[in-house]
């Protein structure tokens, strides 16, 4: 476990609505506030890129998905929100596969999932921003013969009694309940994730409140770990939250901290887990402040170095907000799996996303 944050405030609800007593992680002394560092980076080349997003002149693109053809890995597809108009699908030559004029959809993520009826199928789903007062999940499902989207509407989850709250990250996890998908994660801005447990009927999806945890200040990327069932979440100024869902009740503790010597500048923004078949994997945390990505092996949380975007022909990135991997085969350009990370200067065209090989990744930090 990594030393806990000091003189931050904790404040856990459970699905009761219960409020529980504010948690004080580390000390009750306050410590002077640790200075930036910058830990140097690696460089590593993009190998793709996708079609700009549709929306010119702005800060637009955001956060990827990516889904793995295991049966033609260089057929697989990856996904991409504008967060000003809606959703994309992309091939892995960039080129757009379908758009969803969805609206606000901040933050994507998508899962294989069983049916009542026992088949499978892949269901996308993201933080919709349609109205701020009120947090909805969008879902689709994607059919990755075609690359095309289904609309299946929003959903929204949390309770009346609740109050009113952007939704802003989004991630999912296994279902953790009888007759479950999944779990979905909506991040809002003022600190709070929202969990909700998503259920099949009659061909709906639902989404269903279950309980939630806050940080103290605004957060946006998350990511889970199915095999330990652990939520990973970036509290933008101030550092990377870790929380068992296992538990009876969700307790952040702390991974890394901005200013300390994890290779972490603010804001940090998205977060990404790598995990093999061997069991070994790893956190990537996009350190916009510095236009890195700062990597963590798991479970202990211990620094393993950062990397940079940058060289070769397709030109680096920058202020990243969302980021993905998956290992895996995606084909030639992508034997042992692939990383994808926002740009938010792709000028002279509009935002995009950068596609890196993960072997390029694993060989310039030495990753065991």
């Amino acid at each position: 476990m990594r030393t806990s944050f000091t003189t931050l405030s904790m404040i856990v609800k459970q699905g009761s609505g219960a409020l529980l007593p504010a948690l004080l992680l580390g000390a009750c002394a306050t410590t002077p506030e640790e200075p930036a560092v910058r830990l140097p980076a690696v460089e590593v080349p993009a190998s793709g890129e996708t079609k700009p997003v549709g929306t010119v002149n702005d800060d637009a693109a955001d956060d990827p998905a990516i889904w793995r053809n295991r049966g033609d890995p260089a057929a697989s597809l990856v996904l991409g929100t504008d967060k000003k108009a809606g959703l994309y699908v992309y091939g892995l030559d960039g080129e757009v596969r379908d758009f969803a004029a969805a609206g606000r959809l901040n933050n994507v993520d998508l899962r294989e999932v069983t049916l009542a009826s026992g088949q499978t199928a892949v269901l996308v789903a993201a933080s919709d921003r349609g109205d701020e007062a009120e947090p909805r999940i969008a879902l689709f499902w994607l059919d990755t013969a075609t690359g095309k989207l289904r609309d299946l509407g929003t959903q929204s989850f949390l309770a009346s009694g609740h109050r009113a709250m952007e939704a802003y990250g989004f991630c999912m996890g296994a279902p953790l309940g009888e007759g479950e998908l999944a779990r979905a994660y909506v991040v809002m801005k003022d600190g709070t994730v929202a969990e909700s447990a998503l259920t099949e009927a009659d061909g709906r999806i639902r989404a269903a409140f279950t309980r939630e945890v806050k940080v103290a200040t605004q957060a946006e990327g998350c990511v889970i770990d199915d095999a330990t069932h652990t939520l990973y979440l970036a509290e933008e100024d101030v550092g990377i939250w870790q929380v068992a869902l296992g538990a009876a009740t969700l307790v952040p503790e702390a991974l890394a901290k901005v200013g300390a010597r994890d290779g972490l500048v603010d804001d940090v923004e998205g977060l990404a887990l790598a995990r093999g078949e061997d069991g070994k994997a790893w956190l990537i945390a996009s350190s916009q402040g510095d236009s890195a990505y700062a990597v963590f092996t798991l479970p202990d949380g211990v620094y393993a170095g950062r990397f940079r975007i940058n060289g070769g022909e397709l030109g680096g990135t920058s202020e990243t907000d969302g980021i993905e991997v998956a290992l895996g085969d995606f084909g030639p350009k992508y034997p042992g799996g692939l990383f994808m990370a926002q740009d938010g200067d792709n000028a002279p065209h509009a935002q995009n996303f950068k596609l890196v090989a993960w072997d390029a990744i694993r060989a310039a930090l030495k990753l065991d």
